[in-house]
């Protein structure tokens, strides 16, 4: 895998200059400002796979989050899943606890229209454009049992870290949705 152009600096908070960004990205950053949650954030070349952020990850001091934007055969039920990076995923794991049937990767435009995000930017923050509630949250239980949480601001050329205390008592609650958690 060729190495990953990052920008090692550490910054704390909103990029000074957002010209360049996208509006789901500034749009993350007015919500995280708006719940007064402090971050750090690392600007870099897209990564759009968890096997690209290695580098990131350890700059950043904590493992990023995969996103995994799921659907039923039918495309009438929506699901981000966010589980360890490194663990594998297995459908049938998921399905069984959610009491669902098949789940498979659902497409770009469904991710861009809920999410706000494209393929490779997903992130739990792209909640805050399903306003509609048409995504239901599935967190694996291993996630939740870290101190940091990293993940994009629905832009695969920038990764957060912020504290799991505030993913879970204010990001989590601001976002609306409610979250079931599964064991995989």
């Amino acid at each position: 895998m060729p190495d990953l152009q990052i920008d090692p600096t550490l910054y704390s908070g909103r990029p000074d200059d957002l010209s360049g960004r996208g509006p789901s990205e500034c749009a993350v950053y007015d919500f995280l400002d708006a719940q007064k949650i402090e971050y750090q954030r690392m600007d870099h070349a897209a990564a759009p796979s968890i096997e690209c952020c290695e580098e990131v990850e350890k700059l950043l001091g904590a493992e990023i989050c995969k996103n995994l934007f799921l659907c039923n055969r039918q495309k009438t039920q929506f699901y981000l899943l966010l589980m360890p990076g490194r663990k594998v995923f297995h459908t049938k794991d998921l399905t069984g606890q959610l009491g669902c049937s098949r789940l498979s990767f659902a497409d770009g435009d469904k991710m861009q229209a809920y999410l706000g995000a494209a393929p490779g930017s997903a992130s739990v923050l792209g909640l805050l454009f399903d306003t509609e509630k048409k995504v239901r949250l599935v967190i694996d239980r291993d996630v939740m049992q870290q101190e940091a949480f990293a993940c994009h601001p629905c832009a695969n050329t920038s990764s957060l870290r912020f504290s799991m205390h505030d993913l879970r008592e204010t990001i989590l609650p601001a976002l609306g949705h409610d979250v079931a958690y599964v064991t995989l």
